[in-house]
């Protein structure tokens, strides 16, 4: 094998959250198949790889409102991106990858990308790695490549693409590398039997590589308008530590749309480069997609169950059953799907699972938040989780973590109670500045300035009852700011 050149730059766009159970629960960030999250599994993945390409530390597109929830998992693990590219609304794929591009070719203009979406499991790293180091050499010489799964059943979750022989000698060793016919959306289930039967179709697994450059010059031929709006949200964006943020307004005028809808899937195929190729990945592989789809990667008990968390079951067969805090108890119940959250409950059969997006755009028709505002939110500072809510009041728990502060701030709408359930605090109140200590309460009266900062080595609890005529995230005016907020 040749020697290769370094990759500098891997991509890791997150998506815009779809309509199932990740507008409930960002599955990206949650603990599923592995004691870490999807998120860190998918930069640990880079950790070989990254040696032996030379690689740059992973670039994040991800939304603006996740963050802090995303700079705190990869902080906790010591992986911290090189960027973080806050997209100010989710517009799909393409336009992630090509702000990634952009930014890629601005620090290195031979730079390789490594797309891969932060929402999925693999089995194998050493798999992971193998196919793509051999996907490198291609995708050098200016290749767009894709990586598929050999399907093991009929899945109507996942999208496909058929393949046919390559012309030429492509052989790398023992990976089947392959000519793109064309991507194909998630079939019916006749049609997923007919795919597996004809032996001509993968998983598409949503993985891509190309030279930045490469990706550049197919998004302008195929979506011009694409690449216009993203060029100009880049230019006029603005960096702050290391985060980068597109203009709001170029940006939001930017078509929303896939890698395979706007690129991947107009590419002739006997064009010769940068003709779509695909690499057959061979290893456990799934984007967990579906409630059931965890299922297979959890441990069943003798009844057929995946119990997780604080549950407890009585004559309970075939079914999920999920805690993600308080105890969960079934009774009596077959092929059942039940996962609790701190945001809601979920209970469909099996049958079902699929319809549950019927129901988020029912929580979007009536007005109502559980699918988009969690009641534990990520800051720059901690995190904060709202206990209680009502007409003129809301109370809180703030957790902030040793030596952050909470900006100096003030409200127009409500005031503020504060209590020092664990830790010391260092309060600003108008003219003052005191300390809280444990079982100490303070009084923050509206339209004063505040601010608030733990001085300690330990996590800083404090309870926050907030009461007003307006209670809204959006009532805060910000003087002072360690995090870049004003």
């Amino acid at each position: 094998m040749k020697p290769f050149d370094k990759i500098t730059g891997i991509a890791a766009p997150i998506p815009e959250i779809n309509i199932d159970t990740d507008s409930i629960i960002p599955k990206q960030f949650l603990k599923l198949a592995t004691e870490h999250t999807m998120l860190q599994d998918t930069v640990f993945r880079l950790d070989g790889l990254t040696e032996s390409c030379n690689s740059l530390p992973a670039i994040v597109v991800c939304n603006e409102q996740h963050r802090f929830l995303i700079n705190e998992q990869l902080k906790a693990i010591n992986r911290l991106p090189d960027a973080t590219i806050l997209e100010p609304v989710g517009k799909n794929t393409a336009p992630a990858l090509t702000l990634a591009a952009i930014w890629s070719l601005k620090h290195d203009k031979d730079s390789t990308l490594l797309a891969l979406p932060a929402d999925q499991h693999i089995g194998s790293s050493e798999a992971f790695h193998e196919v793509v180091t051999e996907a490198q050499i291609l995708a050098n010489q200016g290749y767009f490549i894709t990586f598929g799964v050999n399907p093991t059943l009929p899945e109507t979750g996942f999208g496909y693409i058929k393949t046919e022989p390559m012309l030429g000698n492509f052989e790398n060793g023992q990976i089947n590398v392959m000519r793109v016919a064309k991507f194909v959306e998630k079939p019916d289930v006749k049609t997923a039997k007919e795919y597996l039967d004809s032996g001509e179709y993968l998983w598409n697994s949503g993985m891509f590589m190309m030279k930045a450059g490469v990706w550049i010059d197919l998004v302008k031929e195929f979506r011009l308008d694409i690449f216009e709006a993203c060029i100009q949200a880049y230019d006029k964006g603005s960096t702050d530590g290391n985060f980068f943020r597109p203009d709001k307004t170029a940006f939001g005028e930017c078509p929303s749309d896939s890698i395979d809808y706007a690129v991947a899937e107009n590419i002739d195929v006997n064009r010769g480069n940068p003709c779509p190729i695909v690499f057959e990945f061979k290893s456990d592989w799934s984007d967990l997609g579906t409630w059931t789809a965890l299922a297979d990667k959890l441990t069943s008990d003798p009844n057929n169950n995946v119990l997780k968390g604080d549950v407890m079951a009585e004559d309970v067969s075939n079914s999920i059953v999920i805690s993600d805090g308080r105890l969960l108890a079934a009774v009596g119940l077959d092929n059942v799907v039940i996962v609790e959250t701190p945001d809601a409950i979920l209970v469909t059969s099996k049958e079902k699972i699929n319809d549950v997006g019927k129901l988020v755009l029912k929580m979007r028709a009536s007005g109502r938040t559980e699918h988009s505002n969690h009641l534990k939110v990520h800051r720059p500072w901690g995190t904060y989780e709202i206990l209680d809510k009502g007409r003129g009041f809301q109370v809180k728990h703030l957790r902030i973590d040793p030596g952050q502060s909470i900006s100096l701030q003030r409200h127009k709408h409500r005031a503020e109670h504060w209590v020092v359930v664990k830790g010391n605090a260092k309060v600003v109140c108008g003219n003052e500045t005191y300390e809280l200590l444990e079982n100490q309460s303070t009084y923050v009266p509206k339209g004063v300035k505040h601010g608030l900062l733990n001085p300690g080595t330990k996590i800083l609890e404090i309870v926050e009852v907030q009461s007003g005529e307006v209670i809204d995230e959006e009532d805060i005016e910000r003087f002072e700011d360690s995090y870049g907020r004003i």
